[in-house]
C-alpha cells in the first residue's frame, strides 16, 4: 500500500521542481518551527481539514530536527525508483487525495501505470496527509483492498 507516494522526487517530478523543493527545505531547516509549519501546512492538508487534524499535524511538524529535515530532502531528491516499479509483483494499492498539492495527479497516474496490476484510488477532497485527514475513508479503502486480494 502506497499513500501519496512518489518514485522518489527525482523519479516523479521535473528537475526544476526537485531543485526548488530541496532549496526550500534547506532554507527552512534553520527557521523556527512555527515558520516551517506555516509554510508547509497548506500543502499537506486540504482547506476543509478539521481543526484537531491541523493541531496534530502541526505538533508533529514542530518536532522536526534540522539535520533530519536536510537528510530527508536530499534522500527524496536523489531517489529515482522508476526502474524497479515494473518488477513489483505483489498486489499494490495506491491511495491519493485529489486535493494533494505535494503529490500531484500525474505522479499517482505514472506510478499506477508502472506497477503491474496496481489499483489507484482517489479520495475526494483530501490532501497529502490522507490517513490523518480522512482516517475512516482511508482505512475503509485499505480494508476493501485487503479483502480483495486472493
Amino acid at each position: 500500500m502506497l499513500a501519496s507516494a512518489y518514485a522518489g522526487w527525482a523519479g516523479s517530478l521535473p528537475a526544476d521542481v526537485v531543485e526548488a523543493r530541496v532549496q526550500q527545505v534547506l532554507r527552512q531547516a534553520d527557521l523556527p518551527a512555527d515558520e516551517v509549519v506555516e509554510e508547509w501546512l497548506p500543502t499537506l492538508v486540504s482547506s476543509s481539514v478539521p481543526a484537531d487534524v491541523v493541531a496534530e499535524v502541526t505538533a508533529i511538524m514542530r518536532d522536526f530536527h534540522p539535520a533530519g529535515l536536510r537528510a530527508m530532502a536530499r534522500a527524496f531528491a536523489e531517489a529515482d525508483l522508476r526502474d524497479v516499479l515494473p518488477s513489483v509483483d505483489v498486489p499494490t494499492l495506491l491511495l491519493y487525495g485529489d486535493a494533494d498539492q505535494r503529490s500531484p495527479r500525474q505522479v499517482a497516474e505514472e506510478l499506477h501505470a508502472a506497477i503491474p496490476g496496481s489499483q489507484l484510488v482517489w479520495m475526494h477532497g483530501v490532501g497529502h496527509q490522507s490517513n490523518l485527514e480522512a482516517p475512516d475513508r482511508f482505512n475503509d479503502e485499505v480494508r476493501a483492498f485487503l479483502r480483495s486480494v486472493p
